[in-house]
């Protein structure tokens, strides 16, 4: 269960100049909430091939499990990109804070649905 970096490169950040302006404040880091408590947001992240999430910001530990695979391309606020092979079972575990976020989209340049669950710890 991995995920196998395709492609590395970058992008120009003016054609989303808009969206990156906004996406310190986007704290949407998925497309539905499963649950929430006062400890824990439980997202899930679908996407169908050809679909965007926007630019938005991670700001507390998180971690995500792929659900069902298939190729996706983020791009970072710092311009740079990577395309992905996401293997079911896959899981990342990341610790931005609110001083130090991770801004990044999310795109499926795959032929299949992309489906990814992700925790976010409140406290």
């Amino acid at each position: 269960m991995t995920v196998r970096i395709l492609t590395e490169g970058t992008f120009d950040p003016a054609q989303f100049e808009a969206e990156l302006r906004a996406a310190p404040g986007n704290h949407d880091v998925g497309t539905k909430v499963l649950f929430e408590n006062e400890r824990v947001r439980v997202w899930e992240v679908r996407l169908a091939p050809g679909e965007r999430a926007p630019f938005h910001a991670h700001t507390r530990r998180y971690f995500w499990t792929v659900v069902e695979g298939g190729t996706g391309r983020q791009r970072s606020d710092d311009g740079t990109l990577r395309v992905r092979e996401y293997q079911v079972g896959a899981t990342q575990y990341q610790a931005p804070t609110p001083d130090d976020a991770l801004i990044h989209d999310l795109e499926n340049v795959g032929d299949a649905e992309l489906r990814f669950v992700t925790a976010e710890f409140l406290d």
